[in-house]
């Protein structure tokens, strides 16, 4: 059995468990996450007493997004270059290894059902909108503030789960919803009350275990299909370079250097306030 650093990985009653587990960090995602997400969906993959991956978080929440505290009051990294230039391609590198990471949770041939409670958030909304099936706690809240400043979704799932408008509603804003909003809105399939939430997604998970692999995975494969002819592989290509772009914008670098001086939990806050953000940089505020 391979062994995991971010997540921890069992198997029983034809379900495989992935569940994250850094939960002093709210589970946010750092560098071996994405990889071992796929590690442990391929774990799955070639065991044929599996028939439907679990996905959830240790302690007091899903996940919180990337772990970008470090990132963002530090130097130079990958996701954020300093100096004059700036290298897309390396930035995108990275960021496409990472989506593709996540992804396998939808390309897998195996069912994925994704559990919230606490928050799934910035890059944990993409974790858990790469799964097939999403049941969240009534109370769980889900959303991509990044949108504001300094991300774009790179699974960009936001507009094949709800549509247009409502996808719009979501990233022009950054704004988070409840798991009874997002049910009602069809972003996920469903939500319950957080004291129900384990019963509900082993029931789902039940029901779906006793269907044969084969069929579980020809079912899933044709309706994937129809999201790849609506353009889901060059959609996630866009926002992938978007992502970078938006990290290395003028206002993502005014962002970063806010960080750096105040902190990235204060540069977060005025980013959440609905604060101007200035076009184009310019002075950070008194």
């Amino acid at each position: 059995m391979e062994k995991f650093h971010t997540l921890r990985y069992e198997t029983r009653d034809r379900k495989a468990y992935i569940t994250l587990s850094r939960p002093e960090r709210l589970n946010a995602i750092d560098d071996r996450m994405p990889s071992e997400i796929r590690a442990a969906v391929e774990l799955a993959e070639n065991d044929s007493n599996v028939h439907v991956m679990i996905l959830s978080g240790d302690g007091n929440a899903f996940c919180a997004g990337y772990d970008l505290k470090q990132f963002a009051e530090e130097g130079n990294s990958q996701w954020n270059q300093s100096g004059p230039s700036w290298d897309p391609i390396s930035d995108y590198r990275g960021m496409r290894r990472n989506t593709e990471d996540f992804f396998t949770l939808f390309r897998a041939l195996k069912p994925s059902i994704c559990k919230i409670h606490g928050y799934a958030v910035a890059g944990g909304s993409d974790i858990a909108l790469s799964c097939d099936l999403v049941v969240m706690a009534e109370d769980a809240k889900i959303g991509y503030m990044p949108a504001r400043v300094w991300g774009c979704p790179t699974t960009a799932m936001w507009v094949y789960r709800l549509g247009v408008e409502r996808a719009k509603r979501m990233l022009l804003t950054g704004d988070k919803i409840d798991g009874k909003t997002a049910a009602a809105w069809g972003l996920v399939l469903e939500a319950v009350p957080a004291d129900e939430l384990d019963a509900r997604v082993e029931a789902l998970a039940d029901r779906i275990a006793g269907v044969p692999i084969n069929h579980l995975a020809m079912q899933k494969l044709m309706i994937n299909q129809a999201l790849d002819n609506m353009g889901l592989t060059s959609t996630q290509t866009l926002a992938t370079l978007f992502d970078g772009i938006t990290r290395h914008s003028a206002e993502g670098r005014w962002f970063k250097e806010f960080a750096e001086q105040r902190g990235f939990h204060a540069a977060v806050a005025w980013r959440d306030s609905g604060k101007p953000i200035p076009n184009g940089g310019g002075p950070l505020p008194e």
